[in-house]
């Protein structure tokens, strides 16, 4: 994962000035929060999360078409 350096926050500057944090995200869509020098926390926005969970109805349908293309035989023989 590639980290901007404009959207690393200390843990301390997000413990003490949470809208700096948030101004971040609103911004550039996320901020890291670094604990010990190291990438301890990711914070987006609400509405980025909801729609990276899901996959589209038509993206399910493909990918199961393909699996079930490539093992066709595999699936007819595990029908007998």
């Amino acid at each position: 994962m590639t980290i901007d350096t404009n959207t690393v926050v200390s843990m301390t500057d997000a413990n003490q000035n949470f809208s700096k944090v948030t101004k971040i995200v609103d911004k550039y869509g996320r901020a890291i929060v670094f604990k010990n020098n190291a990438p301890r926390y990711l914070v987006i926005d609400f509405q980025a999360a909801d729609n990276s969970e899901t996959a589209s109805d038509e993206d399910v349908l493909a990918s199961s078409g393909k699996l079930m293309d490539k093992y066709d035989d595999a699936f007819k023989e595990l029908a007998k």
